[in-house]
């Protein structure tokens, strides 16, 4: 799934002024929202491990990427989100 952050986001004039980065809980929806769509509303999740490696800038075009890691009982993914074919974060997302 690829997405963009528009330069009027609101969480961006603070987090940093003078020069915005996409903070890390909106790459995070991000990922979630690729999990649903793919797989419908899951209910509660959680972030076993999540790693920001570089920094997402406002107007950047990101992709979420996924593998299914879990059983249907207990679904889990591996996720990688990306700039080209730079890795700026990764992690799981579990079912509670």
């Amino acid at each position: 799934m690829q997405f963009s952050i528009p330069h009027d986001h609101p969480s961006l004039p603070g987090h940093f002024p003078g020069r915005p980065l996409v903070p890390g809980v909106v790459l995070l929806e991000r990922v979630l929202a690729a999990v649903e769509a793919q797989h419908g509303e899951l209910g509660a999740l959680r972030l076993p491990q999540v790693k920001f490696l570089q920094p997402l800038l406002p107007g950047q075009t990101a992709r979420v990427e996924l593998d299914r890691a879990g059983e249907a009982a207990a679904p889990r993914w591996k996720f990688r989100v990306l700039r080209d074919a730079v890795l700026i974060a990764s992690g799981e997302i579990a079912a509670a």
